[in-house]
Formats: C-alpha cells, structure tokens, sequence
C-alpha cells in the first residue's frame, strides 16, 4: 500500500484525507489532477447508432424460423379459475406451444394462458380463441378502501388484513418528537398524496429466445444482465453457465427491469418445446398492467419550528400501495436537521399489479411531501423559504448550491403567495435532492491493447440509457493518453466479466474505477514490454496525447504497441474493496432544484416555464452525459408532478387507462426550460471520485413544483398530480 494525501471537495470548501491505495492501483483522482479527457463534453460513442437505427434492441432481434409468444392476462382483479379450454386455441393454424401459468388471480392482468404462435396475427386469434372459467371474487384497489376493517383480503397467503407493517418501517423516536413539538413555535399538521405512476417503458418488457442444444441464449430487455440470467437458469432449473444473456440497447427501465419475469421463462420454455426461437414482448396494455410501477402513498406530516427558524420535531405516518407487494415506502423524513425524527409507515397490500423499484425508490413521494411541509412552515414563520432550508441543510455542497441555483432562476424576483395580479400568476419553488454513494465493489472490466494499436474494452454490464459505452471509454482513454474514439467498448454480454445491475445509479461510480483499473494494468504491461525494446526504464515513460513519451524521441501510440512481443496485452480490472476504500468528502449525493411556474387561475392549468437543476455526481466524467442525465430526469419529475397517474375501476379491478394515448405522459410542448448544472466534487470513495447521479434529479421536482404553484396561487395542492381540478378547488378553498 501506498499513502496519497488526498484534496477532496469542491473550490471554496476542501478537506484534507490520506488514502491507502494498493500497490497495483492507480493514484487517486482529486482536486490537484489534471484531467485531459475525463471532465469535458464528450458525445456518446453509440448516439450514431441509435438516431440512425443501426442499435438493435431486443424487441428488433429476428431470426429465421421465429415463433411469437404471448400472455393471455386475467380480466379480473381477484378470481379464482375454475377451469381453462385451449383446444379451441390449440387447432388453430400455426399454434406451436400453449401452457396454463395460473390457477388463482390476485390482480388485472396477471398471465393466465401463454401461447407460441408461428406470426403475430396466428397468435393474436389463438389467445382470442382460449376459454377460462373465473369464479370472480371481492377484490380491493386503492389504500383508502383496503384499509377498512371489513375489506376483502387482497392476498390471503399474506396473513390478516391487507396492512403490513414490519420492524424496518418504525424510524425514529416518538417521545422525542413530542417533546420537540411542546417547545415550538408553530407546529403544522397536514397530509400529502402521491400517485401510483407506471414506468411506461418505451421498449416493453420481454426477451428473445434461442437454444442450441442444451444451451441458451436469450436477448433480453434488461436492466441486470447476470440477475436475468441466474433467475431465468434458477426458474429453468439449469446452470447459469448455460445461459447466455445479451443486451446491448435496452429502451427504458427505471427500476422495472432486472431478473427474469414470469413471460420471460415461458418465452423460453415454448422456445425450447417447439425447436425454434422465440420471441414475446409485453404489449403496452400488459407492460402498464404487470411491469411495475411507483406505489403511491398518503403521508400525514406533523413538523414545528422554533420562532427564529431552527427545525425541531418532523413526525410522518405513512400508507401506501405496492399492489401485491408490500413495498411501498417513503424517505420523508430527510436532508434537514431536525431535533427529533420519527416516521411510521404502512404498506397497503391491494388487488393491483406488484410494484417495482422507480428512479430514486421511495424519494419522489416522500421528497413533495417533505418539501411542502418546509415552504409551510416558512410561510407560517414568515421566512423565506430558501431561508429556512439553509438555515436547517447541514450538506456543504447544497449550501454552495442554494447559491448557485437562486442566481440562475432568479429567485430574488419571488413575490409573496398569490402576490401576482392577473389570471396568469408565476411562482417559484425550491426543493433538495439526496441519494446514496452507490459506487461498490465486485465489477469487473476487461482490457486488451493489441500491436496494433487497437483498444477494446469490455464488461458484461448493461446500459439503461445512462451512457455506460462513453464512461468506460473515457475511462480507459484518460488512462492511455487516448480520445474516447479510439476505443472499442462492448457491453451487455454475460459471457465479458460481471457487472452489477443498471439501478441505484451503481452503474458508473462501480464500473468507472475499474475500467481505469484495467487500462492501467495494461498500460503498465504495455509500457514493460516497449521499455524493454526501448532500453529504458518503464517509469521513464508515459501515454499523453496519443504519443508515448519519455524515450529519446515520441512515437506514436500505434507505433509504441508494433513493439509489442506479443500480438496483445490484456488486463482484467477487479472492483476490489480496497479499491472502493478511499476517504469520502460527504456522507451523500447532493442536488438542489429551483422550479418556475405559471399558473391560470382561471381554468387551473400549470405550466413549468424552468427548472434549474444544480447536481453533484462526485467527478463530472462527462459533463454533456451528465447534463443529459438530469434533463431527462426533470422530464419524468415534470410528468410525476403534473401528468401521469394510473387509475383503476373500483368496481371491476381493470385499469381505465392502460395505454399511452389515456395514461398522460409530459410531451414535447410541456417540457421546459431545463438549466442542468452538473456540479464537480471530489468525492473520494473511489480511484475516480465518481458518484451517483440517475437517480438524485429525479427526487426533487415535483416538490420545487409543488411550491412554485403554491407560491404562484397562495393556495396549496397536497396531492399529486397537480391537474386543473386540484388547482381550483385549492383556490375555492382561500
């Protein structure tokens, strides 16, 4: 081990920290590297090949001979299936394979029937030709009826009742939350709403099929190329070694997609019946159904404040619904510094499709309650509301970006609630963001620098849509003196070294250090090798600029590999604990979101004019990926804060609005004004300094918006999303 001593944090805010880095480890980046590639704007290596269509998704792979697969959903909430016709089905012309995955119904939509069909249209007249005999039971929906002590039992192998709550979900101290409230004050009791919100994935879930022999080979949409794999081999009762799971693009996630699901195994098990590949992608009914979405909850806040503005008590009972899967929590309370803390929360078990983990699990609904809860409390107190948050933000890089982001909305043109004449009334608001350092150890990265110059990298790490191609390749081009183009990457491939799921913003913060790991080993047997020809000292020379330095004269690096003895060297990084062991400048990812709004008080339409959006991701790798990253996450926050929302029948349990012309999502003349600021930090952590940052922009925006209308208004919406109606019978209210 070697000691480094280390400059972490940002300009204006450093500490000082030793680092132990392995003997066989790079040295650490920090505020005193000087960075040729790595920090710069650079364009994906693959946006060519997705605006062109050369990317191939799942959905596009074809092969000669192929069979489609799909799933026949239940019409019915709850049912118990008392019998299941396929002959009719089963003589149809072109029906290959049929086989009953269900004989009970908890929810709408669930597969009941999968059918393999030789083309599309033979498949859609096969599932049409299937007769299933429901015996349709009491069925409950929404948390406000599940919670009644006579309501239908939702999941009866659950236990009793449709409530859950386990040991994790009570936080905090009760007795010190009363306390703190007996000295303040103010104090505010108020409920927030939030909404089920699906992912609406713009490619479906669903998965491409091939053996060969006893050999798979399944092109899957997926967020986690290994889960998929161990799961489909676990479900198919084979070796995981015989699995072989492929996904170079993949159109949309969120959280929604990691190990193999129910239709992937059938899609499978008929492509191993009939003989032939096999096809079968959700259709976007089923994908708004059964693929997931975000739970919704109810969130009953009670927080006080000392007079001069010092926070004191935050206490927060929570319900909410992940339809079958009790996994419905909210991170409310967090980022202020309370004196005392204490949250209850309730997962709400109802007869809907299970919920799954949504950019930033947990964050986007507690954060549009938490948010509201401070501009209340501010309001009450007569504070400015940013006033109030840096009064109570213990974070040093929000506080930098409270500064930063007010100056570029231009938060000193705030007016006091509802202060602006007309019918057409702005506001501002102002929300925080937090998320983990979720760089860790276990990936693995591949190296190889051939004598002739080229450079291939490898992991079997998908891409979400994050850039995960352009990260790699920077990495390794900042580490051999090297332009980003020069490198060739591949990714998605269970068969190169492991890679963690695409979630929790692990990807980059995991993959990054080892890709510069890789390239640094096999630069140092690179510059072994040419040292050897050279009759120099390997220290003595250096990769800068596409050259190799150092000897009696530079040669280019094309020309330093042709000395290669060997056709190619090659080097596999190892995300090592000691390499993900270097000391951290701040606990968490810090963000800060400033919204501007406007309002039509006479018919209740909100309009986001700007967001600014001031995101710390540790070490900005690529400041234009970055920037892309908290636009597309502002869009999806916008869409949460004021469009979508899945509504269920009561009645029969079906979903009202399953498809995309119904179930409202932002378009191109709602997005807005987007300023994205990626905000550099030398975070430590890792050999990078990188961090997380998919999820982060997503926590915030619908709590900025929520108070830009607020303020716009003088009146409060508490319940997202924020439509018309909420918005005049919040006025009808003042």
């Amino acid at each position: 081990m070697s000691h480094e001593q280390l400059r972490l944090g940002f300009d204006g805010f450093e500490l000082k920290a030793e680092a132990n880095v392995p003997d066989t480890a790079p040295r650490p980046w920090d505020l005193d590297t000087k960075l040729s590639v790595v920090g710069k704007d650079h364009p994906r290596i693959d946006g060519v090949d997705k605006v062109t269509g050369r990317a191939r998704y799942s959905y596009d792979v074809r092969f000669p001979n192929l069979a489609y697969a799909g799933i026949l959903g239940a019409p019915h909430a709850r049912a118990r299936i008392k019998g299941i016709d396929t002959q009719a089905a089963e003589k149809l012309p072109g029906v290959l394979h049929v086989q009953v995955l269900a004989d009970q119904v908890f929810y709408a939509g669930q597969p009941v029937v999968g059918i393999a069909a030789a083309s599309e249209e033979q498949l859609d007249d096969a599932l049409a030709a299937v007769k299933v005999d429901f015996e349709v039971l009491p069925h409950v929906v929404d948390v406000d009826s599940a919670r009644q002590p006579n309501a239908p039992q939702a999941v009866p192998h659950r236990g009793k009742g449709n409530v859950i709550q386990r040991g994790r979900d009570k936080q905090g101290n009760a007795k010190q939350v009363a306390q703190a409230h007996a000295s303040a004050d103010v104090k505010l009791e108020r409920e927030y709403r939030t909404q089920v919100q699906t992912h609406s994935c713009l490619e479906t879930h669903g998965s491409v099929c091939h053996w060969e022999g006893d050999a798979l080979t399944c092109y899957a949409s997926t967020q986690a190329t290994f889960a998929f794999q161990n799961t489909l081999a676990q479900a198919l009762e084979i070796k995981p070694a015989k699995v072989t799971v492929i996904t170079e693009h993949m159109g949309g996630g969120f959280g929604s997609k990691f190990g193999a699901d129910a239709w992937d195994v059938y899609c499978a098990r008929a492509a191993k019946a009939i003989g032939r590949p096999c096809r079968l992608m959700l259709s976007r009914k089923a994908e708004h159904l059964i693929a997931g979405n975000r739970p919704d909850s109810i969130q009953r806040c009670t927080f006080s404040a000392s007079k001069d503005g010092k926070l004191l008590g935050a206490e927060v009972h929570t319900w909410g619904t992940g339809g079958v899967a009790p996994n419905a929590s909210v991170t409310n309370p967090a980022v202020y510094a309370f004196k005392a803390t204490h949250s209850d929360q309730h997962h709400v078990l109802t007869n809907a499709g299970a919920g799954r983990a949504f950019r930033a699990p947990s964050h986007p609904q507690g954060f549009f309650a938490l948010e509201g809860m401070l501009d209340e409390l501010a309001a009450e107190l007569g504070m400015d509301p940013l006033e109030l948050r840096r009064k109570n933000d213990p974070h040093p890089v929000r506080q930098k970006q409270y500064e930063i982001g007010a100056e570029a909305i231009g938060w000193d043109r705030r007016k006091a609630d509802g202060a602006n004449p007309g019918p057409l009334k702005r506001g501002l608001g102002v929300a925080a963001a937090r998320w983990k350092h979720n760089g860790r150890p276990g990936c693995s990265v591949r190296c190889r620098i051939g004598k002739d110059g080229s450079v291939f990298v490898a992991s079997g790490a998908q891409d979400i849509g994050t850039g995960t191609r352009t990260v790699l390749a920077l990495m390794v081009a900042e580490e051999l003196g090297l332009k980003p183009s020069e490198i060739e990457v591949r990714i998605g491939h269970t068969t190169d070294p492991y890679g963690h799921g695409s979630g929790g913003s692990v990807t980059a913060p995991s993959i990054g250090p080892v890709a510069r790991q890789a390239a640094y080993e096999a630069k140092t047997q690179l510059l072994r090798a040419v040292a050897e020809r050279l009759e120099q000292k390997p220290e003595a020379l250096e990769l800068k600029g596409g050259q190799l330095i150092g000897g009696d004269k530079p040669l280019s690096f094309a020309k330093a590999c042709a000395l290669l003895p060997v056709d190619a060297v090659e080097a596999t990084g190892v995300g090592t604990r000691e390499l993900f062991s270097m000391p951290r400048f701040a606990p968490e990812v810090a963000g800060v979101q400033f919204a501007e709004v406007e309002v039509d008080v006479e018919t209740g339409l909100v309009r986001v004019l700007k967001v600014v959006a001031v995101q710390d991701c540790g070490l900005v790798a690529d400041p234009l990926l970055a920037r892309s990253q908290i636009n597309g996450a502002v869009i999806q926050g916008v869409s949460y804060a004021l469009f979508e929302q899945r509504h269920l029948d009561p009645k029969t349990g079906a979903m009202l609005n399953p498809n995309l012309l119904d179930y409202k999502i932002v378009g191109a003349l709602d997005v807005p004004e987007i300023v994205s600021i990626p905000f550099t930090v030398a975070n430590g952590i890792s050999t990078t300094s990188m961090s997380s940052l998919g999820e982060p922009p997503a926590v915030p925006t619908a709590g900025a918006i929520g108070n830009a209308v607020a303020n716009a208004i003088g009146a409060r919406v508490r319940s997202l999303p924020i439509t018309p109606d909420k918005v005049l019978a919040a006025l009808g209210e003042v």
